[in-house]
């Protein structure tokens, strides 16, 4: 009787083994999905940006100033540069009601779009500095979402006061829109940092407990491709905001 106890312990013990190393060859795949999706999404991006910056395309969505010789965004640019905030409100919507193949598509044309606001970074600063700041944002985040992924500790309530300072700095900016105030300016840009460096870990933590192992593969891909544009909005904001502090105007 004993032994046939311990067989049907060592059987549950092995079965618990097995269904964890499954659940996390799964998780490990689900994230390398968020994440390919994440860097292609990058790629596709500074393309667009280079493009735009670098060919006949700038005039297409910029018109210079004869006055300052400073570029701003005619009436195209302007809808290049909203659209992808028009699009990630579509994709919230269509998460839950359209298909995996449509999600990827509105993707695609998110992170091409955002290469349009991108390009004014390329057109601003040094091709030098831009490297240099976008090498020092890819270790940066790398490290970041490792500790994300890797902690035991929640990091909800850390994420929800975050999610309360972004709001803040959002209507900071607004305010300095009018007051231009070079100080405000740089409270904005260190704050940027440091929110948008905390809601990195965050959400690498959030897209990990979202993930299922039950879900079917056309739901699993929806949740890759929405954990994919936060961790994108992450990166490239934490980016800008280095940017305002490490970049060489040219």
């Amino acid at each position: 009787m004993a032994t046939q106890g311990q067989d049907r312990f060592t059987t549950v013990n092995r079965s618990r083994t097995v269904d964890q190393a499954e659940m996390d060859l799964g998780l490990r795949d689900y994230m390398l999905r968020v994440y390919n999706y994440m860097a292609t999404g990058l790629a596709v991006s500074g393309l667009v940006a280079w493009l735009v910056a670098n060919t006949a395309l700038q005039g297409v969505f910029f018109s210079v100033n004869p006055e300052t010789g400073m570029a701003g965004p005619n009436l195209l640019g302007l809808i290049g540069m909203f659209g992808p905030l028009g699009l990630l409100f579509a994709m919230m919507y269509a998460a839950h009601k359209s298909s995996a193949s449509t999600l990827q598509a509105m993707y695609w044309a998110f992170v091409a779009l955002q290469g349009i606001s991108l390009s004014l970074i390329l057109m601003m600063y040094t091709g030098e500095s831009v490297m240099r700041v976008f090498f020092i944002t890819a270790a940066s985040f790398a490290g970041l979402s490792l500790f994300g992924y890797t902690t035991k500790r929640d990091l909800s309530g850390f994420g929800s006061f975050l999610v309360m300072g972004l709001i803040g700095l959002l209507i900071a900016m607004v305010v300095n829109i009018f007051v231009a105030s070079s100080m405000l300016m740089f409270v904005i840009s260190a704050a940027g940092v440091l929110i948008f460096a905390g809601l990195t870990a965050y959400y690498t933590q959030e897209i990990k407990l979202q993930y299922s192992a039950d879900a079917d593969s056309e739901t699993q891909t929806k949740g890759a491709i929405m954990g994919a544009i936060t961790l994108y909005l992450a990166f490239i904001n934490l980016f800008q905001f280095l940017m305002m502090f490490l970049g060489q105007r040219e």
